[in-house]
């Protein structure tokens, strides 16, 4: 009889591409979801006429509501938000902007997002992630800082400009959200673990089971929504190793 050897892969982690040991899964929890405090989008994806369960995406790091005892997403330490504004009318001319002591190359006046945030990330001390510019071509810009920046109170930018036309054109710089300290005070700022699965709930539910992550090794920047370890509050869950 000729026996061939047989290899079989089987990926346990389909689904989570943010869990990088299936170690410590034995010692997930049985909780119970606070649904209303999840959000479209960001937390779940909405039912269609062919399958009419919502699904909560994996991965979403939880706490705990004191005054219920059910789970909600974990209320993060708040990233800054910061708005450049051009005013004054310009009709050309140039910009720069200054971060920590670097300057980026001069930007055209009427400059999209896009264009913005690739002449931030160029600056040797912010990296891809760190800050994400939305707006229309000219402004306003919104910077929205996130990676290294998660949770910190960021120094606003400062402009030099060079524009022509208009009449006394200029960009504003105003901080719409503070970065620091989470605003959440139910709980929910403790950090608990991660949602272990993708759940579907119907559009009519409440409340929901679910398996809580409690112990694992983790790679923050695969998971559905912004986390960074390093700004948990005091009480939060450390039984986790953050890999890249």
């Amino acid at each position: 009889m000729d026996i061939q050897p047989y290899t079989s892969t089987e990926t346990l982690a389909v689904g989570r591409p943010w869990l990088m040991s299936m170690l410590g899964i034995e010692t997930n929890e049985s909780i119970t979801l606070d649904l209303t405090q999840f959000d479209e989008n960001l937390h779940w994806m909405e039912a269609s006429k062919y399958q009419p369960d919502r699904k909560l995406k994996s991965g979403i790091p939880l706490g705990k509501v004191t005054a219920t005892g059910l789970y909600a997403p974990y209320a993060a330490v708040t990233n800054e938000v910061q708005t450049l504004t051009v005013t004054g009318g310009p009709t050309g001319g140039t910009f720069t902007i200054t971060w920590s002591g670097q300057t980026t190359s001069a930007l055209a006046y009427n400059a999209t997002a896009a264009q913005v945030q690739t002449a931030l990330e160029a600056l040797s001390n912010i990296a891809p992630g760190d800050v994400t510019v939305t707006g229309n071509a000219g402004g306003p810009w919104t910077l929205t800082w996130g990676g290294t920046q998660l949770g910190e109170d960021v120094a606003a930018p400062t402009t030099t400009e060079s524009f022509t036309g208009g009449t006394s054109p200029d960009i504003t710089i105003a901080t719409t959200t503070a970065g620091g300290a989470a605003t959440a005070s139910d709980g929910s700022q403790i950090f608990a673990g991660f949602l272990f699965t993708e759940v579907a709930f119907s559009p009519t539910s409440t409340k929901c089971a679910a398996p809580l992550m409690v112990h694992g090794q983790i790679n923050p920047a695969k998971l559905p929504v912004a986390f960074d370890p390093t700004d948990l509050p005091a009480g939060s869950n450390t039984h986790f190793v953050y890999k890249a």
